[in-house]
């Protein structure tokens, strides 16, 4: 059974101020060890949600993943951490890059299934009305029925 992780349990992308450059290119850039913990929650779990603490359509994403039977991992990030947090993630996207489509946008809530980001509230209810997320959530290993 998966236990919700706490929102102050990240630790920051750099040791230094960010370097200029692209996002994307490690060249420069000294990573700590939380950023690649962030990284493995993310190819560890089958599925798992990145939230505003407090925010309604982050309770919305969890009420009907637990509708459909699905427990999982919530990643509630503070006000103050937010910007941080979305760095780091559109790091491990891949669309840290300037010129990236909107494709590889992170925007909370996020939803990462399989180990790639899936979409947020938007995509989760499409996906879920045209009846393709529960096979999608089978197919990840998040849901065993």
């Amino acid at each position: 059974m998966q236990q919700a992780i706490p929102y102050k349990s990240w630790l920051p992308l750099y040791t230094t101020s960010p370097p200029i450059g692209v996002f994307g290119t490690n060249k420069g850039k000294e990573f700590l060890k939380g950023s690649r913990n962030m990284a493995n929650l993310v190819q560890e779990n089958a599925i798992i949600v990145f939230a505003r603490r407090g925010c309604c359509m982050s309770h919305v994403v969890k009420r009907l993943l637990l509708g459909l039977g699905v427990n999982p991992p919530i990643y509630e990030i503070d006000e103050d951490d937010e910007a941080g947090v979305l760095q780091e993630l559109e790091i491990i996207v891949g669309g840290g890059n300037s010129g990236a489509d909107d494709d590889k946008k992170v925007l909370f809530p996020a939803v990462f299934i399989g180990g790639r980001l899936f979409g947020g509230l938007d995509r989760l209810m499409a996906t879920h009305i045209s009846g393709e997320l529960v096979p999608i959530l089978k197919e990840a290993g998040a849901l065993w029925l």
